[in-house]
């Protein structure tokens, strides 16, 4: 069986308030990329993931030294407490051989491993005929796993369990995503906020027909985290400069906490121009272009 984990977008993220507990609230209208990692799972005797791709040496590596993949930890949840003995006595399974075949930069925004342990849940479940588990324990994996296990364009609130499909869908656009090989912690970017109690999203968001009117609608919002990252690393605005500058950008923004940034184009081939400009440009950054998922 084999799955999708696509790039999770924040077309814009409004940093609203913190709780008690330290955990930030969130207004965030997320989109899909068409860059993707794949999964692939088989049934197997008790648990095991291997990872390849261009990106998958360093997690293999962390995997390799005892660091816990959050594939693996989505597994596990799924399994309850019938992995990694690979079976209940009830002649059901509970072992899978998963590959992760990793093309999304680590660390970097897009929600890689959220949208990783997302697909693993999803094709688990498939694979073992089990329910997907519940909402607090899919948030548990991280603040991001909700709205990647929706897998819809939606609006996330709260500290990310709050996740509502946009009313409308997304008009026809591309993205261009540009990761410069800068790795930044949630946590730290977080830290360096200076304000924490911004105004969110519009309560009713509106319609929006066509690639130029979604970019209107995004020049009037923000990414509250950008300039905290670019204080952290200020290449993140040398990309979003480097994407602005691409003719038929028509909104560059930095996505999550970074350092991936994308650029919004009306049409595929402005989109592939731009990626191709880029890659000439600055051969070391991770550039990928695609369409947004409507």
């Amino acid at each position: 069986m084999h799955g999708l984990a696509r790039a999770k977008v924040n077309l814009c993220l409004h940093v609203t308030g913190r709780r008690a507990d330290g955990y930030h609230l969130l207004d965030s209208m997320v989109g899909f990329a068409d860059v993707a990692d794949r999964l692939t799972v088989a049934p197997a005797a008790g648990l095991r993931l291997t990872i390849t791709g261009p990106m998958g040496a360093g997690l293999a590596a962390e995997q390799a030294a005892g660091a816990d993949n959050l594939v693996l930890r989505a597994a596990r949840l799924l399994g309850g407490g019938h992995l990694p003995g690979g079976g209940d006595g009830s002649g059901r399974a509970w072992g899978a051989a998963i590959t992760l075949h990793k093309v999304l930069p680590v660390a970097s925004g897009l929600g890689g491993g959220s949208a990783d342990a997302a697909a693993a849940l999803r094709l688990l479940s498939a694979l073992w005929g089990v329910g997907l588990p519940a909402g607090p324990d899919v948030l548990a994996l991280g603040a991001d796993v909700p709205v990647c296990l929706a897998g819809v364009p939606a609006r996330m609130q709260g500290i990310g369990e709050v996740v509502t499909p946009l009313p409308h869908p997304l008009p026809a656009a591309w993205l261009v995503l540009v990761n410069p090989g800068v790795a930044l912690a949630t946590p730290g970017v977080f830290g360096a906020l200076l304000r924490r109690d911004h105004q969110g999203l519009p309560r009713d968001l509106p319609r929006l027909l066509g690639a130029m009117e979604l970019a209107a609608f995004l020049q009037m919002q923000r990414n509250d985290l950008e300039p905290a990252a670019i204080g952290l690393a200020p290449v993140v605005g040398t990309v979003r400069a480097a994407l602005s500058a691409q003719p038929g950008c028509l909104l560059a923004r930095m996505s999550g906490a970074g350092a991936t940034c994308f650029g919004l184009f009306a049409g595929p081939l402005d989109a592939a121009a731009a990626a191709a400009a880029l890659r000439r440009a600055h051969p070391g950054w991770w550039v990928e272009a695609g369409a947004l998922a409507s």
